[in-house]
C-alpha cells in the first residue's frame, strides 16, 4: 500500500489540485493507497509515522512543497521507504533536484508506480536529513524576516524581506572545518549543496550532484550592495559562479561556526555551529540524474 501525504495549503491551493490528480491516478489504476492530511504538520507527521510503523508501505507520495518533503524525509529514511515528492509547492526545489518536470505529474507517477526506486545521497545536519541545500548568511536572514511577515503571502513577502534586510546587512566571519581542514572567511552567504537549486530554482551550485557522495560548498565573499544586486539575478542560471567573489569547493563533511542562523530545504535548522555530512545512497526515490 502507498501513503499519499497532502498539504492542501501548499502553493496557494496547488496542493489540493495536485492531490486530486494523484488520487485519481491511483484510483483509476486500482492501486491501494491511504491519504494523510492533518490539520497541522505535527498531526500529519504523527498519523503518517503510525501508518509506516504498522504497515508494509511501498512508498510515500508527498503532495506539497519542500517543507512537507523535508518533514517526510525524517520518517522514511530510517525505515528505507521510498519517497516521491510531487511539485505542489512554491519552490519545488527537491523535485527540481530529482530532475522532474513541474507540470507533468502523470509521467512522473508512471515512473514511480512502474519502476524500482534508485538511491540518492542526502545531507545530514546535526541528525536532521536534507535533500537540497543547507544555507546560512543573507538568505537565512531573509527567511527569518519573511517568516515574521504575516500580511503578505508567497514570493512577494521574500521580496519585501530582501528590500528590508539588504540595506542593513553586514557580512560575518565564518570558521569552518572542511574534511578536517580548518578555514576562516568573511562571507555574505554560504550554501552547502547536495542538490543544485533552492529558493524556487536558483542554481546556487549548478554542478552539484545527488549521486557523487560530495557536497558543493558555495561561499560568497563580501561585495557592495550594488554589486550584490548585479550578481543576484545570475543565480537563476548558475552564471554567478564565474564571479570573482564566488568560491566553490567540494567536501564530505563541513562544520560551520558563526553568529548566524542556518536553514535546510527552506526549513529552520537553528543557530550555528552546525556540522553537516553527506550520507551516500541514503534515500530511495525516482530521479533522472546519472
Amino acid at each position: 500500500m502507498w501513503a499519499i501525504a497532502i498539504n492542501p495549503q501548499s502553493g496557494h491551493g496547488k496542493g489540493l489540485v495536485v492531490a486530486a490528480e494523484v488520487i485519481e491516478y491511483f484510483a483509476q489504476r486500482q492501486i491501494q493507497y491511504r491519504t494523510f492530511s492533518g490539520a497541522t504538520a505535527d498531526e500529519l507527521k504523527r498519523d503518517l509515522e503510525g501508518f509506516l510503523i504498522s504497515n508494509d508501505c511501498q512508498g510515500v507520495i508527498s503532495v506539497g512543497g519542500d517543507g512537507l518533503a523535508h518533514l517526510i524525509l525524517q520518517l522514511v529514511v530510517p525505515r528505507n521507504i521510498p519517497l516521491a515528492p510531487m511539485p505542489a509547492g512554491t519552490g519545488n526545489d527537491i523535485v527540481r533536484t530529482l530532475g522532474w518536470s513541474l507540470d507533468d505529474v502523470t509521467s512522473y507517477l508512471d515512473r514511480v508506480t512502474q519502476e524500482a526506486p534508485k538511491p540518492i545521497d542526502l545531507g545530514n545536519v546535526d541528525s536532521e536529513w536534507f535533500a537540497a541545500i543547507l544555507s546560512t548568511g543573507f538568505d537565512s536572514i531573509v527567511n527569518e524576516r519573511a517568516n515574521r511577515i504575516t500580511l503578505i503571502r508567497g514570493r512577494m513577502k521574500y521580496n519585501v524581506a530582501i528590500a528590508l534586510e539588504l540595506p542593513i546587512f553586514k557580512p560575518r566571519i565564518y570558521r569552518f572545518i572542511v574534511d578536517g581542514e580548518p578555514l576562516e572567511s568573511e562571507a555574505m552567504l554560504i550554501a552547502v549543496a547536495n542538490g543544485s537549486s533552492y529558493g524556487g530554482g536558483m542554481q546556487v551550485c549548478p554542478e552539484a550532484s545527488i549521486t557523487d557522495g560530495l557536497f558543493d560548498v558555495m561561499i560568497l565573499a563580501p561585495v557592495s550592495k550594488i554589486e550584490f544586486l548585479k550578481v543576484f539575478p545570475k543565480v537563476f542560471s548558475g552564471k554567478h559562479i564565474t564571479h570573482p567573489a564566488v568560491t566553490i569547493r567540494r567536501c564530505r563533511e563541513i562544520t560551520i561556526e558563526a553568529d548566524a542562523i542556518a536553514y535546510s530545504d527552506g526549513e529552520r535548522v537553528g543557530p550555528l555551529p552546525i556540522t553537516a555530512k553527506v550520507v551516500p545512497k541514503a534515500l530511495l526515490t525516482w530521479h533522472r540524474n546519472p
